[in-house]
Protein backbone atom coordinates (compact mmCIF):
# COMPACT_ATOMS: atom_id res chain seq x y z
CA UNK A 1 0.00 0.00 0.00
CA UNK A 2 1.72 3.46 -0.74
CA UNK A 3 1.52 6.05 1.78
CA UNK A 4 0.81 9.90 2.21
CA UNK A 5 3.32 11.58 4.28
CA UNK A 6 3.33 16.00 4.62
CA UNK A 7 6.20 18.24 5.02
CA UNK A 8 5.49 19.48 7.74
CA UNK A 9 7.41 22.90 6.31
CA UNK A 10 5.54 23.63 3.43
CA UNK A 11 2.55 21.65 4.03
CA UNK A 12 2.82 19.63 0.88
CA UNK A 13 1.95 15.85 0.64
CA UNK A 14 4.15 13.36 -0.81
CA UNK A 15 3.57 9.92 -2.29
CA UNK A 16 5.65 7.21 -1.28
CA UNK A 17 5.04 4.53 -4.03
CA UNK A 18 7.26 1.47 -3.15
CA UNK A 19 5.81 -0.59 -5.76
CA UNK A 20 7.04 1.63 -8.45
CA UNK A 21 10.34 1.53 -7.61
CA UNK A 22 11.67 -0.99 -5.28
CA UNK A 23 15.74 -1.67 -5.81
CA UNK A 24 18.77 1.12 -6.75
CA UNK A 25 18.65 -0.41 -9.95
CA UNK A 26 15.30 0.76 -10.54
CA UNK A 27 16.19 4.42 -10.70
CA UNK A 28 18.14 3.93 -14.35
CA UNK A 29 17.61 6.74 -16.38
CA UNK A 30 15.20 5.93 -18.96
CA UNK A 31 16.85 7.02 -22.40
CA UNK A 32 14.21 5.65 -24.57
CA UNK A 33 10.41 4.41 -24.61
CA UNK A 34 9.81 0.10 -25.14
CA UNK A 35 9.44 -0.70 -28.76
CA UNK A 36 8.80 -3.53 -30.67
CA UNK A 37 7.81 -6.73 -29.40
CA UNK A 38 4.70 -7.36 -26.53
CA UNK A 39 2.71 -4.44 -25.96
CA UNK A 40 0.19 -4.67 -23.59
CA UNK A 41 -2.00 -1.94 -25.03
CA UNK A 42 -2.74 -3.46 -28.35
CA UNK A 43 -5.99 -5.26 -29.31
CA UNK A 44 -5.62 -8.95 -28.47
CA UNK A 45 -3.29 -8.18 -25.18
CA UNK A 46 -6.58 -6.97 -23.03
CA UNK A 47 -5.25 -10.04 -20.58
CA UNK A 48 -2.05 -8.05 -20.06
CA UNK A 49 -4.03 -4.99 -18.37
CA UNK A 50 -6.71 -4.84 -15.45
CA UNK A 51 -10.33 -5.41 -16.52
CA UNK A 52 -11.26 -2.31 -18.13
CA UNK A 53 -13.05 0.58 -16.40
CA UNK A 54 -14.56 2.05 -19.71
CA UNK A 55 -14.21 1.99 -23.17
CA UNK A 56 -15.54 2.70 -26.45
CA UNK A 57 -16.27 -0.20 -28.88
CA UNK A 58 -17.89 -1.52 -31.65
CA UNK A 59 -21.24 -2.33 -31.87
CA UNK A 60 -21.35 -5.93 -30.77
CA UNK A 61 -18.06 -6.13 -28.92
CA UNK A 62 -17.33 -7.57 -25.54
CA UNK A 63 -15.30 -6.05 -22.59
CA UNK A 64 -11.45 -6.68 -21.91
CA UNK A 65 -11.74 -7.83 -26.04
CA UNK A 66 -10.63 -6.83 -29.11
CA UNK A 67 -12.65 -3.75 -30.93
CA UNK A 68 -12.36 -0.53 -29.05
CA UNK A 69 -10.96 2.53 -29.91
CA UNK A 70 -10.21 3.83 -26.53
CA UNK A 71 -9.80 2.10 -23.15
CA UNK A 72 -9.08 3.39 -19.44
CA UNK A 73 -8.08 0.73 -17.44
CA UNK A 74 -6.58 0.75 -13.50
CA UNK A 75 -2.99 1.13 -13.72
CA UNK A 76 -1.50 -2.32 -13.27
CA UNK A 77 1.07 -0.04 -10.72
CA UNK A 78 -0.64 2.16 -8.67
CA UNK A 79 1.01 5.12 -7.49
CA UNK A 80 -2.74 5.25 -4.76
CA UNK A 81 -5.05 2.60 -4.35
CA UNK A 82 -8.78 2.81 -4.17
CA UNK A 83 -9.29 0.19 -1.54
CA UNK A 84 -9.29 1.08 2.38
CA UNK A 85 -9.04 3.85 4.17
CA UNK A 86 -7.00 6.76 5.34
CA UNK A 87 -6.19 5.50 8.83
CA UNK A 88 -4.68 9.46 9.35
CA UNK A 89 -2.47 9.42 12.05
CA UNK A 90 0.56 11.38 14.02
CA UNK A 91 4.16 10.40 13.53
CA UNK A 92 5.43 12.56 16.84
CA UNK A 93 5.34 16.15 14.64
CA UNK A 94 4.40 14.09 10.94
CA UNK A 95 1.70 13.69 9.98
CA UNK A 96 0.79 10.17 7.32
CA UNK A 97 -2.17 8.26 5.87
CA UNK A 98 -3.08 5.45 3.24
CA UNK A 99 -2.74 6.27 -0.33
CA UNK A 100 -5.91 6.27 -0.71
CA UNK A 101 -6.91 7.50 -4.52
CA UNK A 102 -7.43 6.34 -8.49
CA UNK A 103 -5.13 5.38 -10.60
CA UNK A 104 -5.92 5.26 -14.33
CA UNK A 105 -4.34 4.59 -17.74
CA UNK A 106 -6.61 6.15 -20.90
CA UNK A 107 -5.27 4.33 -23.87
CA UNK A 108 -6.04 6.54 -26.77
CA UNK A 109 -6.08 4.42 -29.87
CA UNK A 110 -5.86 1.08 -30.74
CA UNK A 111 -3.35 1.80 -33.27
CA UNK A 112 0.09 0.99 -31.74
CA UNK A 113 2.15 3.52 -33.87
CA UNK A 114 -0.29 6.21 -34.04
CA UNK A 115 0.28 9.61 -31.91
CA UNK A 116 -2.67 12.63 -31.35
CA UNK A 117 -1.31 14.62 -33.47
CA UNK A 118 -2.07 11.67 -36.06
CA UNK A 119 -5.60 10.54 -35.20
CA UNK A 120 -8.78 11.60 -36.63
CA UNK A 121 -10.30 14.05 -35.01
CA UNK A 122 -13.05 11.98 -33.97
CA UNK A 123 -10.56 9.92 -32.30
CA UNK A 124 -9.59 12.70 -30.50
CA UNK A 125 -13.17 13.43 -29.59
CA UNK A 126 -13.35 10.20 -27.74
CA UNK A 127 -10.12 10.57 -25.28
CA UNK A 128 -11.60 14.05 -23.88
CA UNK A 129 -14.67 12.85 -23.68
CA UNK A 130 -13.25 9.68 -21.84
CA UNK A 131 -11.15 12.15 -19.57
CA UNK A 132 -14.50 14.02 -18.73
CA UNK A 133 -16.55 10.51 -18.12
CA UNK A 134 -13.69 9.90 -15.95
CA UNK A 135 -13.60 12.96 -13.54
CA UNK A 136 -17.46 13.00 -13.48
CA UNK A 137 -17.52 9.42 -12.21
CA UNK A 138 -14.98 10.06 -9.67
CA UNK A 139 -17.10 12.52 -8.67
CA UNK A 140 -18.85 10.20 -6.63
CA UNK A 141 -16.49 9.11 -4.32
CA UNK A 142 -16.21 11.71 -1.60
CA UNK A 143 -12.84 10.60 -0.25
CA UNK A 144 -11.23 12.32 -3.67
CA UNK A 145 -10.68 16.22 -3.67
CA UNK A 146 -9.04 16.65 -6.99
CA UNK A 147 -8.27 14.97 -10.57
CA UNK A 148 -4.74 15.21 -12.33
CA UNK A 149 -4.68 14.09 -15.80
CA UNK A 150 -1.84 14.26 -17.72
CA UNK A 151 0.28 12.68 -20.67
CA UNK A 152 3.85 12.10 -20.98
CA UNK A 153 4.88 11.47 -24.78
CA UNK A 154 9.05 10.52 -24.99
CA UNK A 155 10.77 8.92 -22.92
CA UNK A 156 12.77 12.46 -22.03
CA UNK A 157 9.01 13.27 -20.82
CA UNK A 158 8.72 10.32 -18.71
CA UNK A 159 7.08 8.18 -21.16
CA UNK A 160 7.98 4.17 -20.76
CA UNK A 161 5.26 2.74 -23.52
CA UNK A 162 5.35 3.57 -27.21
CA UNK A 163 1.64 3.34 -27.15
CA UNK A 164 -0.21 6.53 -26.94
CA UNK A 165 -1.85 6.93 -23.97
CA UNK A 166 -2.26 9.30 -20.70
CA UNK A 167 -2.65 8.65 -17.33
CA UNK A 168 -4.97 9.76 -14.35
CA UNK A 169 -4.86 10.27 -10.92
CA UNK A 170 -7.29 11.22 -8.62
CA UNK A 171 -6.13 12.77 -5.12
CA UNK A 172 -7.50 13.20 -1.24
CA UNK A 173 -5.94 16.34 -1.60
CA UNK A 174 -5.80 20.11 -3.55
CA UNK A 175 -2.72 20.19 -4.72
CA UNK A 176 -0.65 23.09 -3.38
CA UNK A 177 0.21 24.18 -6.77
CA UNK A 178 -3.52 24.57 -7.70
CA UNK A 179 -4.27 26.40 -4.60
CA UNK A 180 -1.51 29.24 -5.26
CA UNK A 181 -3.25 29.32 -8.91
CA UNK A 182 -6.97 29.74 -7.30
CA UNK A 183 -5.59 32.07 -4.94
CA UNK A 184 -4.19 34.47 -7.54
CA UNK A 185 -6.94 34.42 -9.50
CA UNK A 186 -9.35 35.52 -6.99
CA UNK A 187 -6.79 38.32 -6.13
CA UNK A 188 -7.44 39.37 -9.24
CA UNK A 189 -11.19 38.96 -9.30
CA UNK A 190 -11.85 40.64 -6.24
CA UNK A 191 -9.41 43.48 -7.72
CA UNK A 192 -10.98 43.88 -11.32
CA UNK A 193 -14.01 41.72 -10.53
CA UNK A 194 -13.33 40.35 -13.99
CA UNK A 195 -11.53 36.49 -14.43
CA UNK A 196 -7.37 36.98 -14.56
CA UNK A 197 -7.91 34.24 -17.76
CA UNK A 198 -10.25 36.13 -19.58
CA UNK A 199 -8.40 39.05 -19.30
CA UNK A 200 -5.25 36.89 -20.91
CA UNK A 201 -7.44 35.83 -23.68
CA UNK A 202 -8.84 39.13 -24.43
CA UNK A 203 -5.01 40.97 -23.95
CA UNK A 204 -3.29 38.28 -26.11
CA UNK A 205 -6.22 38.19 -28.89
CA UNK A 206 -6.41 41.92 -29.47
CA UNK A 207 -2.28 42.49 -29.10
CA UNK A 208 -1.36 38.80 -31.34
CA UNK A 209 2.35 38.77 -30.71
CA UNK A 210 1.81 35.61 -28.03
CA UNK A 211 -1.06 34.16 -30.07
CA UNK A 212 -0.58 30.43 -32.21
CA UNK A 213 -3.86 29.83 -33.11
CA UNK A 214 -7.55 29.84 -32.33
CA UNK A 215 -10.88 28.59 -33.61
CA UNK A 216 -14.49 29.08 -32.95
CA UNK A 217 -14.38 27.68 -28.95
CA UNK A 218 -10.41 28.00 -28.16
CA UNK A 219 -7.28 29.71 -27.75
CA UNK A 220 -3.40 28.35 -28.00
CA UNK A 221 -1.10 30.85 -27.06
CA UNK A 222 2.26 31.20 -25.33
CA UNK A 223 1.90 32.18 -21.49
CA UNK A 224 3.81 35.73 -20.71
CA UNK A 225 5.72 33.98 -18.19
CA UNK A 226 6.89 30.71 -19.92
CA UNK A 227 8.31 28.83 -17.99
CA UNK A 228 10.11 26.58 -20.60
CA UNK A 229 10.46 26.91 -24.32
CA UNK A 230 7.51 26.38 -26.76
CA UNK A 231 4.59 26.24 -23.45
CA UNK A 232 1.65 26.72 -24.82
CA UNK A 233 -2.19 26.90 -23.61
CA UNK A 234 -4.86 26.00 -24.61
CA UNK A 235 -8.06 27.82 -23.32
CA UNK A 236 -11.55 27.96 -24.21
CA UNK A 237 -12.65 31.55 -25.56
CA UNK A 238 -16.02 31.53 -23.24
CA UNK A 239 -15.68 31.32 -18.85
CA UNK A 240 -15.49 28.00 -17.77
CA UNK A 241 -14.07 26.88 -14.45
CA UNK A 242 -14.54 22.49 -14.93
CA UNK A 243 -13.34 21.18 -17.43
CA UNK A 244 -15.75 18.46 -17.40
CA UNK A 245 -18.76 20.99 -17.64
CA UNK A 246 -17.61 20.73 -21.24
CA UNK A 247 -19.89 19.91 -24.09
CA UNK A 248 -20.26 17.15 -26.72
CA UNK A 249 -20.16 19.62 -29.51
CA UNK A 250 -17.44 21.30 -27.73
CA UNK A 251 -14.91 18.88 -27.94
CA UNK A 252 -14.46 18.87 -31.96
CA UNK A 253 -12.87 22.36 -31.45
CA UNK A 254 -10.27 21.43 -28.77
CA UNK A 255 -9.65 18.41 -30.44
CA UNK A 256 -8.46 20.99 -33.61
CA UNK A 257 -6.96 23.34 -30.97
CA UNK A 258 -4.55 20.15 -29.96
CA UNK A 259 -4.26 18.86 -32.61
CA UNK A 260 -3.16 21.92 -34.43
CA UNK A 261 -0.44 22.63 -31.42
CA UNK A 262 0.95 19.22 -31.68
CA UNK A 263 1.64 18.68 -35.47
CA UNK A 264 2.86 22.49 -35.12
CA UNK A 265 5.48 21.90 -32.57
CA UNK A 266 6.08 18.79 -33.98
CA UNK A 267 7.28 20.35 -37.24
CA UNK A 268 9.12 23.35 -35.34
CA UNK A 269 10.80 20.96 -32.86
CA UNK A 270 11.26 17.63 -34.90
CA UNK A 271 8.51 15.87 -33.43
CA UNK A 272 10.00 16.18 -29.77
CA UNK A 273 8.68 14.88 -26.01
CA UNK A 274 6.25 16.27 -24.37
CA UNK A 275 3.71 16.90 -21.30
CA UNK A 276 0.06 17.31 -21.69
CA UNK A 277 -1.22 18.68 -18.14
CA UNK A 278 -4.71 19.12 -17.14
CA UNK A 279 -5.51 22.07 -14.90
CA UNK A 280 -9.11 22.64 -13.73
CA UNK A 281 -10.96 23.12 -10.56
CA UNK A 282 -11.23 20.82 -7.64
CA UNK A 283 -13.89 18.19 -8.06
CA UNK A 284 -17.29 19.02 -6.58
CA UNK A 285 -16.14 22.91 -6.13
CA UNK A 286 -18.67 25.23 -7.15
CA UNK A 287 -18.29 26.83 -10.54
CA UNK A 288 -15.85 29.66 -10.05
CA UNK A 289 -16.11 33.04 -11.68
CA UNK A 290 -12.35 33.62 -10.92
CA UNK A 291 -10.59 30.39 -12.73
CA UNK A 292 -10.68 29.15 -15.65
CA UNK A 293 -9.54 25.69 -16.93
CA UNK A 294 -6.88 25.09 -19.07
CA UNK A 295 -4.51 22.73 -21.00
CA UNK A 296 -0.88 22.68 -21.24
CA UNK A 297 1.53 21.63 -23.90
CA UNK A 298 5.16 21.58 -22.48
CA UNK A 299 7.89 20.21 -24.67
CA UNK A 300 10.30 18.72 -23.01
CA UNK A 301 13.44 20.80 -23.81
CA UNK A 302 15.30 21.46 -20.95
CA UNK A 303 15.72 19.95 -17.43
CA UNK A 304 14.90 21.31 -14.23
CA UNK A 305 18.60 21.77 -12.32
CA UNK A 306 19.92 22.86 -9.40
CA UNK A 307 18.19 26.78 -9.94
CA UNK A 308 14.61 25.14 -10.39
CA UNK A 309 15.13 22.75 -7.20
CA UNK A 310 16.57 25.60 -5.09
CA UNK A 311 13.98 28.85 -5.78
CA UNK A 312 10.99 27.10 -7.45
CA UNK A 313 11.60 29.77 -10.70
CA UNK A 314 12.71 28.81 -14.20
CA UNK A 315 14.96 29.82 -16.39
CA UNK A 316 13.93 29.84 -19.90
CA UNK A 317 16.26 30.69 -22.75
CA UNK A 318 13.05 31.31 -25.37
CA UNK A 319 10.83 34.11 -24.98
CA UNK A 320 7.37 33.21 -25.44
CA UNK A 321 7.11 36.14 -28.46
CA UNK A 322 9.61 34.08 -30.46
CA UNK A 323 8.35 30.89 -29.64
CA UNK A 324 4.67 31.77 -30.68
CA UNK A 325 5.99 33.73 -33.51
CA UNK A 326 7.92 30.40 -35.14
CA UNK A 327 4.66 28.19 -34.57
CA UNK A 328 2.26 31.01 -36.05
CA UNK A 329 4.67 30.95 -39.00
CA UNK A 330 4.10 27.43 -39.71
CA UNK A 331 1.52 26.91 -42.30
CA UNK A 332 -1.75 25.24 -41.19
CA UNK A 333 -2.48 21.79 -42.06
CA UNK A 334 -6.39 20.89 -41.75
CA UNK A 335 -6.98 18.75 -39.08
CA UNK A 336 -8.99 15.54 -40.13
Amino acid sequence: MSELRKDPITGRWVILAAERGVRPSDFQTVTSVQTGGYCPFCPGNEEATPHEILSFRAPGSAPDEPGWSVRVVPNRFPALHVEGGFDREGVGLYDRMNGVGAHEVIVETWRHDATLADLHLRELVEVFWAWRERIVDLEGDGRLEYVVIFKNHGAEAGATLEHEHSQLVALPFVPRALEEEIAGAARHFAQHERCVFCDIVRQERRDGVRMVFENDRFVVLCPWASRTPFQTWILPRSHRSHFETIQRDELRSLAEAVQTTLRKIDRALESPAYNVLLHTMPMRAPASASYHWRLEVAPALTRIGGFEWATGHFINPTPPEEAAAFLRGLAHEEAR
